[in-house]
């Protein structure tokens, strides 16, 4: 068949059938293009995260005899036949970025070459209930790869790794990813798969779709190019100034009197605190969406005097429903839980051998039905936020593609759990008048900043080695889309470990990366976590790092306020101001907050740390000297600060030195931690 019959350009948009399936090939947004196959016969029944409408962008193309073109903006779009005699039908997609001076290659499907083993690069397979197996195949190129959500892969740069797309509590799986080579690249297809960056080639897989749907995007740097992403999915709305301090958590918090003191200590020893977290358990019954009345008698009272303190609450109501609830049996007849197959439990078992219903935030009764009860039993008691702890699917990730929502099954829209319920709080919120919502999620997904909602990672190990491997995950978080990201302070799982030296120096190190975190928030299954409590001596180093957040604060306002309308994110790796800096791509113990450079001790017993500092003049914030960046420099990291440097041509600049000069002024402890 002749190219020009096979491709066709039409109505801004690049067209061709092949390989038993159809492409579209169209713009996007400014200087991006969503490119969907579909296998001939089947239908697409979502838009999933791509769902907002776009600007209209005039496109240019051409099909000629053996080539055809897209273009919008910055990035081109070629199909070219690279078919033998036998296969009529291989087009292969490549991308480039354009320009006045010519183009450069972003990204191509895969050419395998040898005719007589050809495989394409997109293909598609039957599976179960009228969805394909499918795969995309690009090149593999010599580029560094970041984003990929929340993933402990000991890693910042993801060439080599393979990430399984699923959702569970230490794991937030967003599948886009930022390129060295100038691009971003979205896979939109919420189903079970996986991704291998390999050095052979890049491997997009999905377990059970209807298409496959990809989103690309370039720009002239990479705060252009995410940009363009965060258009696309979604900005996070502005966060509140009381969201900006110092959030008190830990499991838990048993009667309403034990709050109410925590909160009383904390103005008694004058320790900011903007939030006081009620963690799980604190219901009568798995599924009775309140407080129990035995020991939170009067929650409404409580709230009214933690908010004379200057104090918001939040509170951590799950997802699951027992049999002794109050919700069950209405839930259970009217559909509102998920439902599996093929052997799997439908009943998901809880603390103490409990077996609960899970709602399904995708079927709109359920969605309702869940918010009234939580109003009811929290908004009208005052609460402020959310913990949506779980927000991700709770079955084994081994009966994962065994179960059923109300708009299909989980191989096919699994992760859109966490973006369903998140948008089902956000609305109910809303609709309740509140313009200032944020939400603590232990997931996420695409699009899941559009809610409020702040992903953090649940369960970790209070350990030096998940601190730094959380450290990492949390740079790739930074570029994946959630404006707002925390991680436990101090880590999750203790066991025996919280009354030793290591643990003591753990949290005081937790605590000063926890300031440079877009949202400051200290958790812990252990009963020592409140400031004063910690142990061995770490009080006026963790208080101190709490009073240097609250003197930050109008800084994080104003970094906020950029996420807000330009979507840049304000904790981020070194790379993202620094493109051209090949160094910068390789650092992984460093972080940018705004023009603050922030090098955190990330192991026990480091005294003195290496720190790359970028090109640039910075000011050292421990004595305020002004030091030549583009090399790297040694610094003193005693337990008292981390090596903290200060842009030194920031329109803050001055600010900082105050902020820093104070808080260094300050921390002269006696009994110093050795």
């Amino acid at each position: 068949m002749e190219f020009e019959k096979m491709v066709q350009y039409v109505n801004g948009r690049l067209e061709f059938e092949a390989e038993g399936s159809r492409t579209v090939i169209e713009p996007w947004g400014a200087d991006s293009l969503r490119v969907r196959t579909t296998p001939i016969g089947s239908s697409q029944r979502s838009d999933w995260a791509l769902d907002i409408k776009q600007t209209e962008c005039k496109t240019v193309g051409e099909v000629s005899e053996n080539r055809a073109y897209i273009r919008n903006g910055k990035i081109e779009a070629r199909v070219e036949n690279t078919w033998q005699w036998w296969d009529p039908n291989s087009l292969r997609i490549s991308f480039y970025k354009v320009s006045k001076e010519g183009s450069t290659l972003l990204l191509s499907e895969k050419d395998y070459v040898v005719p007589a083993n050809h495989m394409p690069a997109r293909f598609f397979r039957p599976t179960r209930d009228d969805l394909y197996y499918a795969e995309v195949h690009f090149e593999a190129q010599n580029e560094c790869l970041f984003g990929m959500g929340q993933n402990e892969t000991g890693r910042v740069d993801l060439k080599g790794c393979t990430i399984d797309l699923y959702q569970r509590h230490i794991k937030a799986t967003i599948p886009f990813v930022l390129s060295s080579k100038g691009y971003g690249f979205l896979w939109n297809n919420p189903s079970l798969g996986r991704v291998e960056f390999s050095y052979d080639r890049t491997r997009w897989v999905s377990y059970g779709c209807r298409q496959t749907d990809y989103y690309i995007t370039t720009g002239n740097d990479y705060k252009e190019i995410y940009s363009h992403y965060i258009d696309a999915t979604g900005h996070a709305p502005m966060l509140p100034y009381w969201a900006s301090g110092f959030w008190q958590c830990k499991a838990r918090y048993e009667t309403q009197q034990e709050a109410l003191e925590v909160a009383r200590e904390f103005k008694k020893r004058n320790v900011p605190i903007s939030v006081l977290v009620i963690d799980f358990l604190h219901w009568d019954a798995t599924g009775n969406w309140r407080l129990d009345k035995t020991l939170w008698p009067d929650p409404k009272a409580m709230n009214t005097e933690l908010a004379q303190m200057g104090i918001k609450t939040a509170i951590s109501p799950w997802i699951l429903v027992g049999p002794k609830s109050d919700n069950y049996q209405y839930m259970l007849d009217n559909g509102m839980f998920t439902g599996a197959r093929d052997g799997c439990e439908e009943r998901i078992g809880f603390l103490y051998g409990e077996m609960c219903g899970q709602y399904d935030p995708t079927n709109p009764e359920a969605a309702e039905y869940l918010w009234s009860k939580w109003k009811e039993g929290y908004v009208d008691n005052g609460f402020s936020s959310f913990w949506l702890d779980p927000c991700d699917e709770c079955h084994f990730t081994g009966d994962y593609d065994k179960v059923d929502y109300s708009i299909g099954s989980a191989l096919e829209c699994h992760s859109v759990f966490a973006c369903a319920h998140q948008k089902n709080i956000y609305d109910g919120m809303v609709s309740c008048g509140k313009t200032d919502v944020v939400n603590i999620c232990r997931n996420a997904w695409i699009g899941s900043q559009r809610y409020g909602a702040c992903p953090a990672p649940h369960d970790i190990e209070s350990s030096f080695r998940h601190l730094k491997a959380y450290f990492k995950a949390g740079l790739n978080m930074s570029v994946s889309g959630p404006a707002w990201w925390n991680c436990d302070i101090g880590g999750f799982v203790t066991n025996n470990f919280n009354h030793t030296e290591e643990f003591y120096e753990l949290m005081v190190r937790w605590y000063q990366w926890g300031v440079f975190m877009p949202i400051f928030r200290t958790h812990g299954a252990r009963p020592n976590n409140e400031p004063w409590t910690v142990g061995g001596n770490t009080e006026p180093y963790i208080c101190a790092q709490i009073r240097l957040r609250e003197a930050l604060r109008p800084y994080v306002m104003k970094l906020m306020k950029e996420v807000a309308e330009g979507g840049a994110p304000c904790a981020r790796p070194l790379y993202f101001d620094y493109p051209d800096d090949t160094v910068a791509h390789t650092i992984e113990d460093e972080l940018l907050f705004g023009d603050i450079l922030v090098a955190p001790v990330l192991d026990y017993k480091v005294r003195q740390r290496e720190v790359y500092l970028l090109e640039g003049e910075w000011i050292h914030t421990c004595d305020m000297k002004v030091i030549n960046g583009g090399r790297w420099v040694s610094c003193p990291a005693p337990m008292e600060f981390v090596p903290t440097f200060i842009k030194a041509d920031s329109g803050d600049a001055a600010e900082l030195m105050n902020i820093f000069s104070s808080f260094h002024t300050s921390i002269n402890f006696e009994g110093s931690m050795k």
